[in-house]
C-alpha cells in the first residue's frame, strides 16, 4: 500500500510540473548535461540546437512500443517536414547501459535520420522531468520548451507538425495539447 501511495504522489507531482513547464515562462533546455550518440562520443546539450529554427526533441526507449511506432512514423514524413519547415527531430534514448547496446542496430536498422542520442546515466531525463515515454518536446530557436507531450497516438505527428509551424510563425501555442 505504501509503494502505491508513494507511486500515485510521485505521478502527481510529475504531471503538476509538466503543467507548471506549460505555464506563463517558458523553461531553457538544460545545457549542461551529457549524452553520448551512437558512436560513444559525449555531446553536451549546449549543442543541440537547429540554427536558431525549431527542433523536436523526442525521449524513447527499444523497449517502447508506442515511441517506436512514433518515431517510424514520423520517418515517413520527416524529409517532408525538413523541405517544409527546416525542423529538425533529436532523438534520446533512455535505455540504461543494458539496453544501450540495442540502440545503434535498432535506429539503423530503422532507417532513421534522426541525430540520435543515449541518456545512459537518464540525467537529462531527469533534468527535463521526463517520467514517461514516449515524451515529446518542441524547442524553439531560442532554445526554450514551447510545448510538451507523452504518449502517441496514430494522428498526432500531424499535429506535432503544425505545432512546429506555428512556432515558426512566432505563434503561442503554450496552450495547446
Amino acid at each position: 500500500m505504501k509503494k502505491l501511495l508513494v507511486s500515485a504522489f510521485v505521478f502527481i507531482m510529475s504531471m503538476g510540473m509538466i503543467n507548471a513547464q506549460e505555464t506563463k515562462s517558458l523553461p531553457v533546455l538544460p545545457d549542461n548535461i551529457s549524452v553520448k550518440n551512437l558512436d560513444g562520443k559525449t555531446i553536451q546539450t549546449s549543442e543541440f540546437g537547429n540554427d536558431g529554427k525549431p527542433y523536436i526533441l523526442s525521449f524513447w526507449a527499444t523497449w517502447c512500443k508506442p515511441c517506436l511506432r512514433e518515431l517510424n512514423t514520423i520517418k515517413e514524413v520527416y524529409e517532408e517536414w525538413q523541405e517544409e519547415t527546416g525542423v529538425k527531430i533529436i532523438a534520446v534514448s533512455i535505455d540504461d547501459a543494458r539496453g544501450a547496446s540495442r540502440v545503434k542496430p535498432l535506429v539503423n536498422g530503422s532507417g532513421w535520420e534522426y541525430e540520435v542520442y543515449i541518456d545512459q546515466n537518464q540525467d537529462l531525463k531527469r533534468a527535463m522531468n521526463v517520467v514517461n515515454v514516449p515524451h515529446t518536446f518542441i524547442i524553439n530557436g531560442k532554445g526554450e520548451i514551447v510545448w510538451q507531450h507523452t504518449s502517441f497516438v496514430e494522428g498526432s505527428e500531424e499535429e506535432l507538425i503544425e505545432l512546429v509551424k506555428k512556432v515558426m510563425n512566432g505563434e503561442d501555442i503554450s496552450e495547446s495539447k
